[in-house]
Parts: C-alpha cells; structure tokens; sequence
C-alpha cells in the first residue's frame, strides 16, 4: 500500500507512461513528461535549500503548471500552500509571514523549465507527512490554516474513488482554485486512476458559455461543481441546445445542492450522467459523505438537502451543544471523526482545541454543520449553527468580513448578511454606519475590503444606515437589516 501521495502517482505512471496526463489549451503532458518536470522542480527546490517538511508557496496561473508544482513540491519532502494571485497583496502576505514560506513556486522559482534531474535523491516521504496547508476565513478576522497530511488525502482516495466507475479513460476538469480544497479530489482523482487532468483556463473558468465548449470539445467526463456554478453552466446548456456531452459524472459540493436545476440538466438526456453529492469541510479532508442523486433524491420530497452517508473512513454524529448526541430524526450538529480529520490549524493551538475535541477516546471535528439523520440512515443537510456560510463554494465567516469593514476610513461599524437573489442567486451585503462628517464611506469600504479580503468575501451590495438594528437583547437584529435593502 502507497505510504504517500506521489508514490501512488508514480505506480500509475509507471504502467502508462505515455498517456495524456494534464491538457490546458493548446499544452499537454504524458504521465512520464508531468514525472520529468516534477522531478526536475524538486530537484531545484532541494538546491535552493528546501527540506523535507518545509512549506514552499504556489502562486501558478491556471495551466499545466499547477500539477507540476504540486508534484515536485512533494517530490521534495515538503508541503504546499496555495497562494491565489487573486487574493490581496495583504492577504497572500500574511499567509506567507503565517506559514514561514521562504519559497513561492512561480515566483522565486518556475514550476517548469528545470534541467533534468535524474541522479536527483529525492526524500522519502511518510504517511504522516504534511501534503498541503489551505487557509480558510476566520471568525476572529484572522485566516487559519488546515493541516492536512498524504494518509489524510490517501484516505480519502481510498474511500470514495470506489464509489465512482473511473479509469484510464476518464478526463476530470481542474475547474477550481487550489485554494479551494476541491480541488485536491479534482487533481489526485485522475492521477491515480490514470485519467486526464483538464485544467480550465481563466476565460473559461469565468465564461459559461466557454466553459460548456470546453466540456464539449475535450468531451469531459467527470465535472465537479458548486451548485451555484453549475446553474450557470446549466443555463448555457439549454440556450446551446442542449447539446450532447460526453459527461458520466458530475459531483456537487461547497453548497447545498440545487435538486431542480440538476434534475433539469438530465432530464431527457442521452447516456448515463450520475449526479452525485458530497459534504465535507476541509478540516476532513475534502469530502465527508455521499449521495447518488437518484430519481427519488432529485425530487426533493423527503429531503430537501441529501448529503447521504459518512464515506467508509469516517464517521459522523449528531451532537447538541453540550456534546451529547441528539436522538434519531432531531438536528444536531455535525462532529466528524476519521482518518480524514486532519491535525489542526498551523500555529494556532488555541483555536485548534476548540474546533477538534476528544470524546469516549475518539478525536472529532465540531463542524458547525447543522444535520438530520432520517429514516434508512440518510443525513439531510440544514445549515450553519454558526454564522460561518458558504458561498459559491467557499467557506466565509461573516465576522472576518465585518471586522474588515470596521477597519475602514469612515466606518464606525458593520454588518454583513447573505442575500438570496432571485437572477443572480446569493451574495453578500454590507451594511455601514458612517464615522460623523465621514465622506464616500461607501468608496472608501470597497477599496478597503477589495485591499484586505479575497475576491469571493467582497460584498456585492453596500447600504449606509444610521445605526445597526439590534434586538432587545442585544444581538443585531437580521431582519430589521433585511427590511433596509
């Protein structure tokens, strides 16, 4: 059995070299040309001084560079962090002040173009070694750091790629940010099923219409979407349409999953499209459950959010807040234990003692996550028991985004709510009160927040009011704020 991540990746290379491993646009790599270049960038990162266990930083745009960089980092003993170059300068700065990176990938050093390192000693790698580090918003205004390791992600793969009938054959798309934890199953899927890694440019990751001809012309067959996303794919679908795809799966995660807009997607459609929906936060390493979206699920007549069961490397119970778990059919937050859980966040001990707590000897993740277990087992995703929410895939504490605010020229205080609007689907909405004789409060919070925070936690709408509404005892009063827009 693989003891990490790479060493899985080689196995399969080794059976078919010269296989299409990664294609974006015009540029591809066989199984053996990705070996080559990663190699070869792990060789240059042991040259310049990295050491196994080290954080190195991967700032790459969307092309064949991303797995490149991934591979050679691990083929160098060490652990990635990704850095967005969307994020803000302040941002990417103090994940890497955070983080200690001393090395940026596609910065300080290029993911591809390094002489070739065969006599290169690469580290071995262990199990429990750090595979990657991705930074999550934080309540308290600070971003944190999930620690996830090569057995974290080797359990994962073993679990879930069971359930999935893929192979050699199969081409996944490389849809999202490697921020974004999705984008780990998106990579590892193929690469270790000797499938084909479709990395979608930036035109086409931001352009629906562009995006659904990528599907068509590289005839895609694993899709991995954010149900919000995915609507907009499915609306250019039917103005195309209809077009046949090649498509045999397509996997929500990130959001609750919108059952009408993916019953209408195959609905009268030739071929064999599983819809599949799977949960998890990244503290469990990517996913933490499964559902088959099947004619029953679809129509959203017993459970109007399926996330189905725990995958087979983890379990999940339904607590109430002093920990006890809450009888069958009752809400209950979600406390996930496994070999998916990762360690805790980087150098963040307080907050890690807090989030991951032992009970009856047995280390869980409190996720936050509300959930109803219903008859034959399924669980019914139901929301936050927090005011943590997801958007368009990810994870966003509205407290990070309200102490941005408050940080700004001109604001005296801030709220921040999700608004669900009906064309557009759910956004954020600032609400401000001005700092007395302050002007263009409005200007001034939008530049702040678009210097601090990354583009996913910008609010889309800013509303001035006199004074945030709170309740009588307190608390600020959300639908007096609703009332305001």
């Amino acid at each position: 059995m693989q003891d990490c991540l790479t060493d899985w990746f080689l196995e399969t290379c080794a059976r078919q070299p010269e296989r299409t491993a990664v294609v974006c646009r015009e540029e591809s790599l066989t199984y053996a040309g990705l070996a080559a270049e990663a190699r070869a960038l792990a060789a240059e990162l042991l040259r310049r001084g990295v050491a196994p266990g080290d954080l190195v930083g991967v700032r790459v745009a969307r092309s064949i560079d991303v797995p490149v960089a991934i591979l050679g980092i691990m083929l160098a003993g060490a652990a990635y962090v990704p850095l967005d170059p969307g994020y803000p300068a302040e941002r990417l700065r103090f994940i890497v002040d955070e983080a200690g990176i001393g090395l940026v990938v596609g910065e300080d050093v290029p993911a591809r173009g390094h002489p070739a390192a065969p006599d290169a000693v690469l580290p071995r790698v262990a199990a429990s070694d750090r595979a990657y580090v991705i930074y999550t918003s934080g309540s308290s205004g600070r971003p944190k750091g999930c620690v996830v390791t090569h057995h974290n992600v080797l359990s994962l793969l073993r679990a879930a790629l069971p359930l999935f009938d893929v192979g050699p054959d199969d081409r996944w798309t490389q849809f999202h940010s490697i921020n974004f934890d999705v984008s780990v199953w998106e990579m590892w899927g193929p690469l270790v099923t000797g499938g084909t890694v479709v990395v979608v440019d930036a035109d086409a990751a931001y352009d629906p219409e562009l995006f659904l001809d990528l599907l068509l012309d590289r005839r895609v067959t694993v899709l991995l979407q954010v149900p919000a996303v995915f609507r907009l794919v499915a609306e250019a679908h039917v103005e195309a349409g209809r077009p046949r795809h090649a498509l045999r799966y397509v996997v929500f995660a990130g959001e609750a999953v919108d059952l009408e807009t993916a019953a209408a997607f195959v609905a009268g459609q030739p071929g064999d499209v599983r819809l599949v929906n799977m949960y998890g936060p990244t503290e469990t390493t990517v996913y933490a459950t499964f559902k088959l979206l099947d004619e029953e699920a679809l129509s959203g007549r017993t459970n109007r959010s399926p996330i189905g069961h725990a995958l087979g490397h983890l379990s999940i119970t339904l607590r109430d807040a002093d920990g006890v778990e809450v009888p069958a059919g009752e809400a209950g937050e979600m406390w996930i234990s496994g070999a998916g859980v990762c360690g805790g966040y980087l150098r963040r001990d307080d907050l890690t003692a807090e989030r991951f707590v032992t009970s009856d000897g047995v280390r869980h993740y409190r996720t936050g996550d509300l959930a109803r277990r219903l008859p034959g087992g399924d669980l019914e995703f139901l929301g936050r028991a927090d005011r943590q929410v997801k958007l368009r895939g990810f994870r966003i504490e509205l407290a990070e985004i309200e102490g941005a605010l408050r940080r700004c020229d001109g604001v005296r205080d801030a709220a921040v709510e999700v608004v669900s609007g009906r064309e557009v689907g759910d956004y954020l909405a600032a609400y401000l009160v001005a700092e007395e004789g302050a002007t263009d409060v409005v200007g001034r919070a939008r530049a702040g927040c678009e210097r601090t925070l990354p583009p996913h936690m910008l609010p889309a709408t800013y509303t001035v009011l006199p004074a945030i509404p709170l309740t009588p005892s307190g608390k600020v009063d959300r639908s007096a704020l609703a009332a305001r827009r």
